[in-house]
């Protein structure tokens, strides 16, 4: 068993990344701009945005957080992204989800400029990935394929099983694994909560994708010998064993698969620091205007 490290790949492609960004900030007179708003008080919200800020800063990028109390309206909270859209000076958007009930995610979503839509959820982007045409991926999924380009992991004719099928992970990630390219060329079966004999289905998979958002919802006995087993769940419990108060589970039960995985991700520390690496990335692409030309 080897594992997918992404504390080893991010490093590595930050670095990439910090020396673009140097580069283009040199050309544009100012660094790409990233802009996040957070609404509430989510514990685990308010610590992802803060991780995405702090690497903002690390790769020489300027980034903002906005950041509302939860009773902000439907309304107003459109109007700011309205005022976002509308200004040159800022290359991307994010709306950290999720959001109090009576803000509409998909309402939200569609707002945001799809030039702009870094987290890569817009119907045009995620139409043109559907159509392979150059778009903003979303940033889980492309974090994702960087890994495994990263490590050289040939995919091609590859069974791939995608547990979850949700629109920010499981369908986008079953279309790029499909994809003619490198990642990708594998036999997707898309399954979710609904999906008879999943045990048999998962089973098969020679990349196992688990997306479902379950503590330890793959088995050891879901999981053939040599799979190739990416992990995306992130799920939080409150813990009096680490100083924060709570411990990160994945939706792979780690201890049971790994010693039958040829490669798996571990949480903390695989496909979330990747996944800030897609959004990164996808910033740096819209200040550069090479996605969607300016």
């Amino acid at each position: 068993m080897k594992l997918l490290d992404g504390k080893e790949v991010s490093a590595k492609l930050k670095e990439d990344i910090k020396r673009e960004a140097a580069e283009l900030t040199a050309t544009l007179g100012r660094k790409p701009h990233l802009v996040a708003i957070l609404v509430g008080n989510d514990g685990g919200s308010e610590t992802y945005v803060a991780s995405k800020m702090r690497n903002c800063e690390q790769v020489g990028f300027d980034s903002t957080n906005l950041h509302y109390e939860d009773d902000i309206t439907e309304e107003a909270l459109l109007a700011k992204i309205a005022e976002i859209n509308q200004d040159e000076n800022i290359d991307g958007l994010i709306v950290q989800l999720p959001l109090p009930k009576h803000i509409d995610p998909e309402k939200v979503t569609e707002a945001i400029d799809y030039k702009k839509d870094v987290d890569g959820f817009h119907p045009i982007n995620l139409g043109r990935m559907q159509r392979n045409l150059p778009c903003f991926i979303p940033a889980t999924p492309y974090g994702i394929m960087l890994m495994l380009d990263h490590y050289g992991i040939d995919t091609a004719g590859k069974k791939a099983v995608v547990v979850g099928r949700s629109n920010i992970v499981g369908s986008p990630m079953s279309i790029l694994l499909a994809r003619n390219s490198q990642p990708g060329n594998c036999t997707v079966t898309l399954t979710h909560s609904r999906t008879k004999n999943l045990q048999e289905e998962v089973l098969q998979g020679d990349i196992v994708v688990a997306a479902i958002g379950k503590k330890n919802f793959v088995t050891g006995d879901m999981v053939k010998d040599g799979a190739i087993v990416i992990d995306v769940g992130i799920n939080r419990e409150t813990s009096t064993e680490t100083k924060s108060g709570f411990k990160l589970y994945g939706d792979v039960d780690f201890e049971a698969v790994a010693p039958k995985a040829s490669w798996i991700t571990p949480v903390p520390g695989g496909v979330g620091l990747m996944t800030i690496i897609g959004l990164l990335k996808n910033t740096l692409e819209a200040a550069k205007g090479t996605v969607y030309p300016k």
